[in-house]
């Protein structure tokens, strides 16, 4: 049941906000209403958001920005498009979902991420980095291309332009004469002298009328005389480039203006005005705070990015963990840390996620060997090859549906020359409340075809140890894939010890029928293993797969059933499968898996039961296939 009990009395708790079903809404309010209506949603997205969990820090830097935009443009005619998604919830907010925010990341409910099916206002559906100024230009090239008069805005972060792909697209845009505003959401920097009185002066002055006048007639004039215009360009670029680090754009084509203070209204109003009347490709640099407005997350900006449901009065976090069980990320954090304490060899690599990833205290206590290369996935993979190829040992620890963007990379760069890197692959099948675009449900597919490689999925933390271990010994490319979910803690007994490879566990043995069980659904399949007496086999080996066992296990059995948290099609099962082909081996077997769609939000185990992977759904799967 969701809890909208903060919905009550809105009008008098928010009464501004409670004017605001939608952007014209918006529009219709007196410019010196707007400061009290970014404090009313900043009040509005904290309470929804304690209820909830979510992306708040984030969405609290962007308040006065999506204020701005949907009370200047004519949204959603004109179009914005979001970078990861972030920082779009005072967007929802505004564009006639307010009274849904209390379902934020929930089953049947709001997306936590920009979504084209949830609203005219979504633009662009946005999940991963760095892909908002490449989709606006196509749009603003596509709007040109059919002569239709509209604005397009891209809103991307610092963090955002750490990728290949943002440069990429300015590359390309700034080449172009497309009407593109592109708005640098700045929100690690602190602000800088250069956001006072003369930086906003000249923002004011270079984005108006009048010098746009003068720029553009001066140009026509100055081309004329080559030796004139050269040093024109020359001299606008070294004064602008003494108070502005807008250089490197205005070399790309963009027109720079900033860096403003992204929380002065009035500030913004004024130069986005002005932005609006001029043409081609414009880059606007506003500064901003993460968590703006409130105080544990101003001080901890890292730990509200993404977070659980809280108490909004201390910010302390409502904890889920069952006593005895830890999640399979920070048994991965213990291994790393207690690895690379005994292997100086050892290296770990991020793609801007220490934090989700567990690599806080390697990063504490051996900061030398610790690369966080920012939203650079491609980077990521290649320069864990380079590491490799001099001797080192990298472990790239990166989420399944980020390592698609490295795809290449792992194939070209790591597999193909069968170089000694480790990846431990967080966040694989199911993730839950992130939905689509961060489902982990294709690594096995897309890694399985590559040759040369092992892949893994552990049932437990003890498996962890073991198959981490395993990986790390293997002289060529490994990966240990496992869920975001918790498990019961290992017995420190065993976490030395070193898979074999290729070798799977025998946990019970059954009659007729035995259940293949590829990762963490081992728990979920012991129950009913022992209620139908299956014979019940922990694979751990994706590649290799256990063949001896297998082919036993064909020639013991009636029937075989295999069991995994990823796609059926090209999955673990598929392996089975193929293997039971090739050796021409007559035992009926039945796929179960993530079916052939994409997930919707909302907690890992109702997605599970959409997928039909939950305890009663699979007994039943299970009893109608053997019954044939």
């Amino acid at each position: 049941m969701l809890d909208n009990s903060h919905l009550n009395n809105i009008s008098e708790t928010y009464p501004i906000l409670a004017q605001i079903d939608s952007p014209d809404d918006l529009r219709g309010l007196e410019e010196n209403q707007l400061p009290e209506l970014a404090e009313e949603i900043r009040a509005f997205l904290l309470q929804s958001l304690a209820r909830t969990g979510g992306h708040l820090a984030s969405g609290l830097g962007s308040v006065e920005i999506t204020i701005a935009l949907h009370y200047l443009f004519n949204t959603p005619h004109d179009r914005l498009v979001w970078d990861v998604g972030h920082q779009c919830y005072p967007h929802k907010i505004l564009t006639g979902r307010r009274d849904r925010m209390s379902s934020m990341r929930q089953k049947g409910g709001l997306s936590g991420f920009p979504k084209i099916t949830e609203s005219e206002y979504d633009h662009f559906g946005a999940g991963h980095s760095s892909t908002s100024i490449s989709a606006a230009l196509g749009m603003a090239i596509a709007a040109n291309a059919q002569g239709i008069d509209r604005k397009t805005v891209a809103i991307i972060g610092d963090g955002g332009m750490t990728a290949g792909m943002a440069y990429e697209a300015l590359n390309h845009g700034g080449a172009l004469d497309n009407d593109l505003l592109v708005i640098l959401n700045d929100n690690e920097m602190s602000i800088s002298p250069n956001v006072g009185a003369m930086s906003k002066y000249l923002s004011s002055i270079w984005s108006g009328k009048i010098y746009s006048s003068l720029r553009s007639g001066s140009k026509k004039v100055l081309r004329r005389i080559p030796s004139a215009w050269e040093l024109a360009k020359r001299a606008e670029e070294h004064v602008k480039g003494m108070v502005t680090p807008g250089t490197l754009f205005e070399e790309l084509g963009f027109s720079y203006f900033g860096p403003i203070d992204g929380h002065n209204l009035k500030d913004l109003l004024s130069l986005i005005r002005n932005l609006q009347h001029l043409s081609g490709p414009r880059m606007l640099h506003i500064v901003t705070r993460k968590g703006q407005g409130y105080t544990p997350a101003e001080e901890d900006a890292c730990k509200f990015h993404g977070i659980g449901p809280f108490n909004p009065e201390t910010g302390d976090v409502k904890s889920s963990n069952k006593p005895g069980t830890q999640s399979y990320t920070s048994v991965f954090s213990d291994w790393l840390v207690t690895r690379g304490a005994s292997d100086t060899k050892l290296h770990a690599i991020t793609p801007a996620m220490r934090e989700g990833s567990g690599l806080v205290r390697f990063s504490e206590e051996m900061p030398d060997r610790y690369h966080d290369v920012g939203i650079a996935e491609q980077h990521a993979v290649t320069l864990a090859a380079g590491m490799a190829r001099e001797g080192l040992k990298p472990v790239v620890a990166i989420y399944s549906t980020f390592l698609q963007r490295g795809y290449d990379q792992f194939v070209h760069d790591v597999a193909v020359q069968g170089l000694d890197v480790t990846f431990a692959v967080d966040r694989a099948g199911i993730v839950g409340a992130d939905g689509a675009t961060h489902t982990g449900n294709f690594d096995i597919a897309y890694c399985r075809c590559i040759p040369d490689i092992i892949m893994m999925a552990p049932a437990n933390a003890e498996d962890m140890y073991t198959l981490l271990n395993a990986a790390y010994h293997y002289p060529g490319p490994a990966l240990v894939r496992y869920p975001r979910d918790n498990t019961a803690q290992a017995d420190p007994a065993n976490v030395d010890v070193i898979a074999e490879i290729g070798k799977a566990l025998v946990v019970r043995k059954g009659n007729r029928t035995a259940l293949l069980v590829f990762g963490s659904l081992l728990d979920v399949a012991l129950p009913i293993a022992e209620e139908l007496d299956l014979s019940l086999v922990n694979m751990r080996f994706i590649k290799p797969i256990d063949e001896s066992l297998v082919e036993s296990l064909a020639a013991s059995h009636d029937f075989l059933i295999t069991l995994e948290d990823a796609s059926i099609a090209g999955g673990a099962g598929s392996a089975v499968l193929e293997f039971l082909n090739r050796k021409q081996l007559q035992v009926p077997l039945l796929r179960l898996g993530l079916d052939d769609f994409f997930p919707s939000q909302g907690s890992r185990q109702e997605i599970l039961q959409d997928y039909g992977l939950d305890p009663t759904t699979l007994r039943d799967a299970i009893n109608g296939f053997t019954r044939v």
